[in-house]
């Protein structure tokens, strides 16, 4: 299936000047499209009539006041009111918000995961399982840390968090998030982001489908200041795609589902939401491809932080501490001398959930499995096993490059608690914490003995 391969009954924006595949680069940028040519109003947002009988509507991810204001100009068939009517609570028992403190979890502790199997019928919203929640969904802080398993597409069925911005991380399979501002298609190696508010539908191109979410409750993501290594490396905003616009016009019964405070609630309609034939702004969903992420490292000695390593960050009001981190570890080149070039033995005020997308993770080569995941809380000590430990302390220091291995870390300065699903579910490693077990005690004594 290729990009261009929609869903009957979509129509998307013709191939234009500055379009890749459907997509529009650049991250953050004012874009426009329309799927219907004179779609989309020139020179003003809100004309006294639109064209083709179009409803003018704005989508704002920001207050009005913000500075930039984060917004998009919507012209779709039917204003959203008409995709809302009287709500139903509904339950779906594996998606948690915090705070979620379970009584009888114990969340203090290192743990690590094996791969959670995607099996039965499941689908975004019912296939999602959320491992970790910090922070507080009411007061738009911290976050949530969720293991996605999707075997069935979402048919007449459509989803949107009022409560958060989704980071979406694949790991196994292929998905297609068809949105009201257009279609993004991701596989493993890609991350999507899909904005608060925004209503879209999940289908399975290839499955079954596994990956990891975070769920931000706060201050959208952002590309992080990059100070002394300055305007080039890490993540280039021109990797980063929006989608052009298309729309769907079907009259079919649909159910839309809302969460908001942490709660789940429906509604029926008798239409898709996904009408909007043009738009304007800079709130959008975006795809990017993590093979685009260029590292940078020490190039003499010693190992730098994984900072280093940021490809968004989505801030917290304090400068230097982020609601969360999205830290990528990908290949890259070892080169510095005299150097223990592992991640070193610490503890620190970030909590760290990591995801294994592919190969091994040169601190933990031993059972870290593709699709696993590990939790070290904030200020609960970590670091390399004993095999990794004794192998970078005794190798020889030639320049390696570290092939077959992607992994990324959720970070957050908030404490990550546990779910039930996480505690007594979900397949942990009990014996993970014996990994420093056969570490040893090497001190001496002896001046100059290394």
């Amino acid at each position: 299936m290729t990009a261009y391969d929609l869903p009957k009954g979509m129509i998307r924006a013709p191939h234009t000047l500055g379009t890749l595949e459907g997509y529009m680069p650049g991250w953050a940028n004012d874009f426009e499209t329309e799927a219907l040519p004179g779609a989309l109003p020139q020179g003003m947002n809100s004309p006294q009539r639109c064209e083709y009988g179009l409803y003018g509507e704005q989508l704002s991810g920001t207050a009005f006041t913000a500075n930039p204001p984060e917004r998009t100009w919507t012209y779709r068939i039917r204003p959203s009111v008409k995709h809302s009517a009287r709500y139903s609570r509904i339950d779906l028992p594996y998606w948690k918000s915090a705070p979620h403190m379970p009584a009888d979890v114990t969340s203090l502790g290192q743990y690590r995961w094996d791969p959670i199997e995607a099996t039965g019928d499941l689908t975004w919203l019912t296939g999602m399982r959320t491992m970790t929640t910090a922070g507080d969904v009411n007061t738009q802080v911290g976050m949530a840390s969720h293991i996605y398993l999707v075997t069935t597409s979402m048919v007449d069925e459509y989803f949107y968090s009022a409560d958060s911005e989704l980071l979406v991380v694949p790991q196994q399979g292929r998905l297609r998030f068809a949105t009201e501002l257009g279609v993004i298609d991701i596989e493993p190696q890609e991350i999507a982001i899909i904005p608060r508010g925004l209503v879209y539908r999940v289908e399975v191109l290839e499955g079954p489908c596994r990956g990891f979410v975070c769920e931000n409750y706060g201050q959208k993501f952002e590309l992080p200041a990059r100070g002394p290594i300055g305007a080039n490396a890490m993540a280039n905003p021109r990797d980063f795609k929006a989608p052009v616009a298309a729309f769907e016009d079907r009259e079919v019964p649909s159910t839309l589902t809302i969460k908001w405070c942490g709660q789940f609630h429906e509604t029926k309609i008798g239409q898709s939401p996904l009408d909007v034939v043009a738009w304007h702004g800079n709130y959008t969903p975006f795809k990017y491809d993590l093979k685009t992420y260029c590292p940078v490292g020490a190039i003499l000695f010693d190992h730098p932080d994984p900072s280093i390593f940021t490809v968004l960050t989505a801030p917290s009001g304090v400068p230097g501490t982020a609601n969360i981190d999205f830290v990528l570890f990908r290949e890259r080149w070892m080169v510095a001398e005299n150097t223990f070039r592992p991640p070193w033995y610490h503890k620190n005020i970030m909590s760290e959930l990591m995801g294994n997308i592919y190969g091994q993770y040169d601190a933990k080569p031993q059972g870290f499995i593709p699709g696993g995941m590990s939790l070290h809380n904030m200020m609960l000590p970590h670091g390399p096993d004993k095999n990794a430990f004794e192998g970078a302390s005794n190798g020889e220091l030639r320049p390696h490059k570290l092939e077959n291995t992607m992994s990324f870390m959720f970070e957050t300065r908030f404490p990550q608690h546990l779910t039930e699903f996480a505690g007594k579910e979900a397949p942990l490693q009990d014996d993970y914490i014996d990994c420093w077990e056969s570490l040893e005690k090497k001190f001496d004594g002896t001046p100059g003995l290394k």
